[in-house]
């Protein structure tokens, strides 16, 4: 009973939000999936260590040099005015964890145990797709409520099964190892004398990497059903004057970003609440096509300055060919802290286009990433290092009773039921989602949000509370200080040692575990598919 009035309390605070510009009575929504970013990386999580260009690991890449830490004013803004949150977890690497992020689900229902691991369809001819193992994803509950859907950036799946409206995809679906009219700014496989090998299309040499196709400097470029355009996906440049621009010089986030506004300004004049899902590429490592030879780890991005109260951008300009180029000084260094830099960049100028339209008090934003740095944390199973993510979420015009820092356990799972929750969807208690929604901890005086979290990487299990975790490796940790650099916790080798409330949580977080714990006996999609009982309705 008392769930339920603070639920209904939640929705009742939500509709408080303030606009004197529109009449539209719900939020915009814009979720920004950064990639590959432990919360260590953000200054505002306080840690005294970060990652170095190369990539931190424990040869001695982590430094405490702040020439290497982010400088993050516009997210330590929106974290000290809106909530940031000290403990928030995803699954250890990309695929997996957009999957939670997507379907509110774990593993034991989607199966996408790991990024190379996942199980088949209910026919065994292929990997299980999100959108058949969990018909209820992001944009499906966003659309039931009323929003226009937005999807840009990285995928890292099939898309056409999801429902999103529209879609600005870098790289476009399919431009893995083919020759892409737009660009020859990809790593493609190649058979020499029977053997396959990979090769930089943009040099011709052989390379030692994985095919990828290139998302920052002169990317692949797909959309979705843009109003302009002649097919539901088509490659951009797809006009004279995008093609008269195109080139060295294009920064794939920065695309992103212009058909993103696109979308909110011709969503505004319908009158018309958005759902933007910003999965950004900014934060994953890739090829440096303009220094091929370097061996970078993170490519630079174009160059942003702070003076206090705006950010200013120097205009790339890159010169050259076939992977001999001069940047004219017009280019970072590499290193993740300038992908972070650039990030925040993207949030000021989110901001500056909200104030524009007149819509900051009608959105919530919302920061966060889907696992921990390449190098240091991304694929870990140990202690949360691969799992523990930044969290952000902005929303001046929603009666928040949290302010700042919140010690609470959150999810990515809780993304989807609080989007449910935000666009007044019901989700039907027949379809299992792993998520709780966030909103009535931030509207109402509830205290705590969920007593545990949990994350996965393949066969393994990693779970925490307040006191103790369980890592992949089987390792109990006493979770309850929080170190300098928000990973060296004591371990636990003998429970006598530790208080009977570390003892009675470890006892709670055992009996958790079997519920997911399917890799072995429930690795595939059932044969028979899955049955939805119930539809989503509208709360009235």
């Amino acid at each position: 009973m008392k769930a339920n009035v603070l639920k209904s309390l939640s929705i009742l605070c939500l509709f408080t939000f303030v606009n004197n510009s529109i009449a539209q009575n719900k939020p915009n929504i814009i979720l920004l999936y950064a990639d590959d970013i432990s919360a260590r990386e953000l200054p505002i999580y306080g840690s005294t260590v970060w990652s170095l260009p190369k990539g931190g690991n424990l040869k001695g890449g982590d430094t405490s040099d702040k020439k290497y830490r982010a400088k993050t004013p516009v997210l330590n803004k929106l974290a000290k005015k809106g909530v940031y949150v000290k403990t928030a977890w995803a699954a250890t690497i990309c695929s997996p964890s957009r999957a939670m992020m997507m379907t509110g689900r774990y593993a034991h229902r989607h199966k996408w145990w790991h990024n190379s691991d996942k199980g088949k369809a209910p026919d065994r001819k292929g990997s299980w797709n999100l959108y058949d193992s969990s018909p209820y994803s992001l944009e499906v509950v966003a659309k039931k409520g009323g929003y226009a859907t937005y999807w840009a950036g990285k995928t890292q799946m099939k898309t056409e099964g999801f429902k999103f409206d529209e879609g600005c995809f870098t790289p476009g679906e399919g431009s893995y190892n083919k020759a892409i009219h737009t660009t020859d700014f990809r790593l493609e496989t190649k058979k020499v004398n029977g053997t396959k090998k990979i090769f930089n299309a943009d040099t011709g040499k052989e390379v030692s990497s994985y095919v990828q196709s290139g998302w920052y400097w002169k990317p692949h470029v797909q959309l979705l059903n843009h109003p302009r355009a002649s097919k539901a996906l088509e490659w951009w440049p797809n006009n004279k004057a995008a093609k008269d621009t195109f080139g060295l010089n294009t920064f794939g986030p920065d695309v992103e970003l212009n058909f993103i506004f696109d979308f909110m300004e011709r969503k505004q004049k319908e009158d018309k609440p958005f759902f933007i899902y910003h999965t950004s590429h900014l934060g994953h490592d890739a090829m440096d096509f303009l220094n091929p030879e370097e061996g970078n780890k993170w490519p630079g991005t174009p160059i942003v300055n702070w003076d206090g109260k705006k950010y200013s951008k120097i205009k790339p300009y890159v010169t050259g060919d076939n992977g001999v180029y001069n940047t004219h000084g017009t280019i970072t260094e590499d290193g993740i802290h300038n992908h972070i830099n650039y990030l925040d960049y993207q949030v000021w100028l989110y901001m500056k286009k909200l104030k524009e339209m007149g819509i900051e008090n009608n959105t919530i934003f919302i920061f966060c990433a889907d696992n921990g740095t390449s190098g240091y944390g991304k694929s870990s199973p140990v202690s949360q290092k691969g799992t523990h993510v930044p969290l952000i979420i902005y929303a001046p015009g929603l009666n928040m009773t949290k302010k700042g820092l919140q010690n609470v356990l959150v999810n990515m799972s809780d993304m989807l039921p609080t989007i449910a929750d935000i666009a007044n969807v019901k989700i039907p208690d027949s379809y299992e989602v792993n998520g709780e929604s966030l909103l009535p901890f931030l509207t109402t005086e509830k205290p705590n949000h969920r007593e545990w979290i949990y994350g996965y990487h393949k066969e393994k299990q990693i779970i925490r509370g307040n006191l103790v975790l369980k890592d992949g490796n089987n390792t109990w940790w006493d979770v309850s200080s929080n170190p300098k650099d928000l990973i060296s916790f004591k371990k636990i080798k003998e429970w006598s040692l530790v208080s009977p409330e570390h003892r009675l949580e470890r006892d709670k977080l055992n009996k958790v575990l079997p519920v997911f714990n399917l890799h072995e006996s429930e690795y595939n999609a059932p044969k028979e598919g899955i049955t939805i009982k119930d539809s989503l309705i509208i709360r009235q």
